[in-house]
C-alpha cells in the first residue's frame, strides 16, 4: 500500500514554477558553469536545471553560442574600467584596462576559449569597448585606426588568456616547455643561425612582461599605422 508521501502529486497541487526570463536563464547558466564547467552549459542541461524543456529556452536564447556569450557578458562586469578616469600616462592606463580584462578570463579558463568565438553585445562589453576607445582617443589615435585597433587589442588579450589557460590545465605543459627550451638551445648555428643566436631570449621573460610588451607594441602600431583607403 502506498503512503501519502509516495503517491504522485497532481500538477495542480505542485507549487508554480517561476516564470522564465532572460536574466534568470543567464543567472542559472552562470551558476551551472561555476559548478560543473562551461562544457556542461548546454541548452538541454540548462533546461534540466530550470525544470523546463529546451524548446522553452529557445524563446529567449537562440543557441548555446549565444548563451556562452551571455555568460561572458556577465563576467565582463568585473573588468576594472576605473583607469579611464585616473591621471597618468594614457598608454599605461589602457594597458591596465586590458590587463584587468585578461585576468577576468584567466579566472575562468573555459570562458577564455569561448571568448575567442563568443560575441557579447551587452552593456558590460560596450563599456569595455568604450573605455579602450576613450583612451586611444586621448592618446591621439585617429578614429579609423582606433576602430580597428580595439578589436586587435581585445583579440590578443583573449587569445593570450585562452592559450595560457590551456597550458595551465595540461599535465604535459611543463614537459612541453622544457622540450622547447632544449630544442632552441640545441639549434644548429649553421642550419638556424638566428634561432641559435637568440635561443635563450626567445623564451625569456615572465608571461606578464611579455604581454605588457605586446600591448605596448600594438598600441604604438595603432598610432602609427594608417588604414589604407
Amino acid at each position: 500500500m502506498s503512503t501519502p508521501a509516495s503517491r504522485p502529486r497532481s500538477r495542480r497541487e505542485r507549487p508554480a514554477k517561476p516564470a522564465l526570463t532572460y536574466e534568470g536563464i543567464v543567472a542559472a547558466a552562470v551558476r551551472l558553469m561555476e559548478a560543473e564547467g562551461l562544457q556542461r552549459v548546454t541548452m538541454r542541461r540548462l533546461a534540466q536545471e530550470l525544470d523546463t524543456g529546451p524548446a522553452s529556452l529557445y524563446v529567449y536564447v537562440a543557441n548555446a553560442a549565444e548563451l556562452h556569450a551571455a555568460i561572458l557578458e556577465h563576467f565582463l562586469g568585473a573588468v576594472d574600467l576605473s583607469p579611464v578616469q585616473e591621471p597618468g600616462d594614457w598608454r599605461e592606463r589602457l594597458r591596465a584596462v586590458l590587463d584587468s580584462y585578461t585576468r577576468v578570463l584567466f579566472s575562468h579558463p573555459a570562458l577564455a576559449h569561448s571568448a575567442l568565438v563568443a560575441r557579447p553585445s551587452g552593456p558590460n562589453y560596450l563599456a569595455l569597448v568604450e573605455a579602450v576607445l576613450t583612451l586611444l582617443h586621448e592618446g591621439g589615435a585617429p578614429d579609423a585606426q582606433a576602430a580597428w585597433g580595439v578589436d586587435v587589442l581585445l583579440l590578443v588579450a583573449t587569445a593570450t588568456a585562452a592559450e595560457q589557460s590551456a597550458r595551465d590545465s595540461a599535465l604535459e605543459a611543463e614537459q612541453e616547455h622544457t622540450a622547447l627550451v632544449q630544442a632552441l638551445g640545441a639549434a644548429s648555428p649553421l642550419a638556424h643561425p638566428r634561432v641559435a643566436a637568440l635561443g635563450d631570449d626567445l623564451v625569456s621573460g615572465a608571461p606578464e612582461e611579455r604581454l605588457a610588451w605586446t600591448f605596448r607594441t600594438i598600441i604604438n602600431g595603432i598610432l602609427d599605422t594608417p588604414r589604407e583607403s
